[in-house]
């Protein structure tokens, strides 16, 4: 069977399944199906584009004054509004600038009204209070709206689910992509998708860079890690047609991300440019896997990574730069015909190989991307503008790379703006309060949290204190000890930070030795080396009779050499949801059917 109609099978039939964990009325349920048949046709609805056909067509036959909103055929205005743009609109259209302050920049807001910049990005320096990043985009949009063309912004984020969440304030803080996989369902990943994106999409918000389908082949990676969906390709691919169909349904356009594929290196290519050994039947046969469901359900943007495969490309040059990975594989050879957008520039897996900035943004530009991203805003005459304005004017050829990818950005937009329920140019700020947290999508995550516990060693379950002795709780967040208290009443404590160091480890290995002595049950939280330093240094009061209860948060990886405690749950995040469900099952209040989506490493 079609892998993609085999997703949409299994969606429904799991479908079933998730309803009956939610206490709403049967309409809503009805709702939740219609949302499901929908999705494809709204990716295919945004993503077809004709940037890589000449139409030949009269530009005489068209008014001067045509802009954005005029009322022609999407390729048709795409096409006269590219053909009419000077060099320096041409370019600015393919340019993506974030901003540092809590609101844009005057130099920002030049690169818009002055230069027609097509997209701007929100990172997570500037999101604390929501109703300011909302005002921030309606202004943005005003003065893209005021320059002759009309053509909107793409506003985008990254709201990954997670700890990956740039949009902060009240938004959700969600399981995320490996409790998702943990759970397996098709349909809890939509939904998750769905919510994420409302919350954003009511700020105006309407580009997700999300889903993250890079495998999590690479155990020793922090930087992909629990963003990932779990090591199977298969499974990656399907929950990625899910997330990217969810984000759609809510009026956000997905990207998938990182082609063609960040999960077998531990590297960061926020540091260096990660090295990854796989020759090209490997690639296809695993870390593209998930890009060819997506590119199959018509995905309409995909994320290029800064990343090198020597083993393909014996000049180590990076995928995000390279015509090879994006215009012959991508493109070519898988039939893709979206959005390619970099990821940012400003990162040192693109520079180092480049060589400089401006060179980076060039071979962008040639390689076949269509947004090339900077977190920062450049200068109006920074080198990263000047060289690739002059370079248009010497090269037809690199002009003509510059005026397709304009010409795609421009339908795309075109298609998402005039032909789906998008997110609003201008937002409506009495909606934020009501809107963030979604307070239907709180419900679910609850539901999505307990799904994903799973039991990596299983003692006594339900954990019980006999003789009302105390139970000792040891974590860093505030959700692991609210929920803990509501199922057990004497309780002793010792609170840590996230961010450990040796000398508050040694000080928590301290405590034990009297915190320890009159307690029944000791539960323990896990996320890196030093927390799992404290939970190595309980096997003495195991001996004393003590149970041992580990809460592994965040990667399970790290607890994989923890088989002597009694019981050791997988929780995948530090999410709230997430500590519910630990405590849930921890209690006996629910069983847990979670399953690991990696593998353990055979000793």
């Amino acid at each position: 069977m079609n892998p993609i109609k085999k997703f949409f099978s299994c969606a429904f039939a799991t479908l079933l399944f998730t309803n009956t964990f939610f206490a709403d009325d049967s309409s809503k349920n009805q709702n939740r199906n219609q949302l499901q048949i929908e999705k494809n046709d709204l990716m295919q609805i945004v993503s077809q584009n004709s940037a890589d056909i000449d139409l030949k067509l009269d530009l005489s036959k068209y008014p001067e004054d045509l802009n954005f909103w005029s009322n022609y055929p999407n390729p048709e205005v795409a096409y006269v509004i590219a053909k009419r743009m000077t060099n320096e609109e041409l370019l600015a259209q393919i340019f993506m600038f974030g901003w540092a302050g809590a609101e844009p920049s005057d130099l920002l807001n030049r690169w818009v009204q002055d230069r027609g910049l097509g997209s701007v990005k929100v990172f997570g320096w500037n999101t604390d209070n929501t109703t300011l990043v909302a005002k921030s985009i309606s202004s943005l949009q005003k003065k893209a709206q005021s320059r002759p063309f009309k053509i909107p912004l793409f506003v985008a984020t990254d709201q990954e689910g997670g700890w990956i969440r740039h949009v902060k304030g009240n938004t959700s803080i969600t399981p995320g992509n490996l409790s998702i996989g943990a759970s397996g369902s098709p349909v809890d990943c939509w939904y998750s998708s769905y919510y994420i994106s409302r919350e954003i999409a009511v700020l105006g918000i309407n580009l997700n860079f999300a889903p993250t389908v890079d495998l999590y082949t690479d155990q020793k990676s922090t930087i992909i890690g629990t963003r990932s969906f779990g090591e199977n390709p298969s499974n990656a691919g399907l929950l990625g047609v899910s997330f990217a169909a969810g984000s759609m349904a809510a009026g956000i356009i997905p990207t998938a991300k990182h082609f063609p594929g960040h999960g077998d290196t531990e590297n960061d290519s926020h540091v260096f440019l990660p090295s990854i050994p796989c020759n090209l039947e490997t690639l296809h046969n695993r870390e593209l896997i998930p890009f060819k469901y997506l590119i199959e359900a018509n995905v309409p943007a995909i994320m290029s990574g800064h990343l090198s495969f020597p083993k393909i490309r014996e000049n180590g040059e990076p995928a995000s730069l390279s015509e090879y990975f994006l215009t012959e594989l991508l493109r070519k050879e898988l039939g893709y015909k979206g959005l390619i957008i970099t990821d940012d520039m400003m990162m040192n897996g693109d520079t180092l190989y480049a060589g400089s900035l401006s060179n980076a943004f060039r071979m962008a530009i040639e390689a076949g991307n269509d947004i090339i991203i900077s977190s920062t805003t450049a200068q109006l005459n920074e080198a990263l503008w000047t060289s690739n304005i002059q370079r248009m004017k010497t090269s037809p050829e690199f002009r003509s790379k510059v005026e397709k990818a304009a010409r795609r950005v421009i339908e795309i937009k075109l298609n998402y703006f005039k032909n789906t329920k998008a997110a609003p140019l201008y937002p409506d700020i009495s909606k934020i309060d009501q809107s963030i947290p979604d307070k239907e999508g709180s419900s679910f995550f609850v539901e999505q949290a307990c799904r994903s516990i799973t039991v990596y060693k299983k003692g006594e379950l339900p954990y019980i204190p006999s003789n009302d002795k105390k139970v000792l709780l040891i974590g860093s967040e505030p959700a692991f000890f609210s929920e803990m208290k509501k199922y057990y009443n004497n309780i002793d404590s010792i609170k840590l930070n996230y961010n450990l160091g040796p000398n508050e480890t040694q000080a928590a290995i301290n405590q034990l030795s009297y915190k320890a002595e009159n307690v029944d049950t000791i539960f323990v939280c896990v996320w890196d080396n030093n927390s799992f330093k404290i939970a190595e240094s309980l096997k003495r009061y195991q001996s004393k009779g003590k149970k041992i209860v580990i809460f592994s948060i965040m990667s399970p990886v790290i607890s994989f050499n923890l088989t002597w405690p009694d019981t050791v749950l997988f929780g995948y995040s530090y999410s709230p949801y997430s500590f519910m469900g630990l405590a849930a099952v921890a209690s006996g209040k629910i069983n847990p059917t979670g399953v690991l989506p990696i593998s353990v490493p055979q000793k």
